[in-house]
């Protein structure tokens, strides 16, 4: 049995080898790579000779995030866009082929997260995270696929997260629109593993990216911030957007189906597949923990840069206000003060 075993083990390490894929020269395109975790997988597919092309809506952030790879001698075109608007995401792909010559990786990572009770949320806020999360990997995915088809293959990247496994309170919009991206790409790699492109879903826990200063937040916004800013933060509790990406590129570079990043979320993940009342009784307790809707009000939206108090920063969000800086998620602002 143990002969059997190990004999199964060098078939997978051997089928994960003869699909890893070399870096060097290929073209990788990165949805929101102009700050936070995508800017930390530029860098990374950058530093192993990919040429990127970045796509995002703020051009200025855009040419810092440039300027920045282009120091460290990585080759970057940069395209301005917003992908929940217009055809962007049916045009940029061919626009993007035709001046680099091909597209050999697509990473659908752009995003937004709104946090707040559920009561506090419209319509609109679940619209516009379907358009973000589902619609444009959905539609950039079908305008790529002919160039990938053409060059005989490629690989997608959909950075999910762990809230597209496991229901999160207070993150009602995020969640509908992550689960969604889970359900098109694990359908996606199932049918177009035969035309030689392989699909990996990746399920990130809490990342110290910086990017819960730009996150946006509704309810009691200043407590909401606090706590969903301090998980973000605290090391045990989040992984370094670095080491994330590292894994994430690694998780490409062998096609596999799927990664889900700390062992938290993996547990969090298992357990919600074999408990799933036990998780659902815990996640009531969570929400009970959790900031109240105000009496009057509370729809409005604003960003972590405007929720500011007291409670955040700390010293215990060090390490993600750091993270800020690096990553270039301050958008003008000075950077956070404790």
């Amino acid at each position: 049995m143990a002969t059997l075993g190990g004999a199964a083990l060098l078939l997978a390490s051997g089928i994960l080898r003869r699909r890893k894929t070399a870096l060097d020269g290929k073209v990788v395109v990165i949805t929101g790579g102009s700050r936070g975790l995508g800017l930390e997988l530029a860098r990374v597919f950058g530093s192993q000779g990919a040429r990127m092309a970045l796509i995002a809506r703020d051009e200025a952030e855009l040419q810092r995030a440039a300027a920045e790879l282009g120091e460290h001698g990585i080759e970057v075109s940069i395209w301005p866009a917003d992908l929940t608007q217009g055809d962007a995401c049916e045009t940029l792909p061919d626009k993007i082929a035709k001046q680099h010559g091909a597209i050999d990786i697509l990473v659908n990572n752009a995003g937004e997260i709104v946090v707040g009770p559920f009561e506090t949320f419209t319509h609109d806020d679940f619209h516009r995270s379907l358009a973000i999360h589902l619609w444009a990997p959905l539609r950039l995915t079908q305008a790529a696929l002919p160039i990938m088809k053409r060059q005989g293959g490629g690989r997608i990247a959909n950075i999910s997260s762990v809230g597209g496994k496991v229901p999160v309170p207070h993150l009602s919009s995020y969640c509908a629109g992550k689960f969604a991206l889970v359900g098109l790409s694990g359908t996606l790699r199932a049918e177009l593993k035969k035309d030689g492109i392989l699909v990996t879903t990746i399920c990130p826990g809490l990342m110290r990216t910086g990017s819960h200063w730009n996150a946006m937040f509704k309810g009691n916004r200043e407590a909401e911030f606090a706590w969903f800013g301090h998980g973000a933060s605290v090391p045990g509790a989040s992984i370094s957007a670095a080491r994330a990406a590292r894994q994430i590129v690694a998780a490409v570079q062998r096609g596999d189906a799927e990664l889900t990043i700390t062992w938290q979320a993996q547990a969090a993940v298992v357990a919600a597949a074999v408990t799933p009342a036990l998780v659902a009784a815990a996640e009531a307790v969570v929400a009970r923990l959790l900031p109240e809707k105000p009496e009057e009000g509370g729809s409005e939206l604003a960003s972590g840069w405007e929720s500011r108090s007291r409670w955040m920063p700390t010293f215990l969000t060090r390490l993600g206000d750091r993270a800020a800086v690096r990553n270039n998620e301050l958008r003008g602002h000075s950077p956070p003060a404790r």
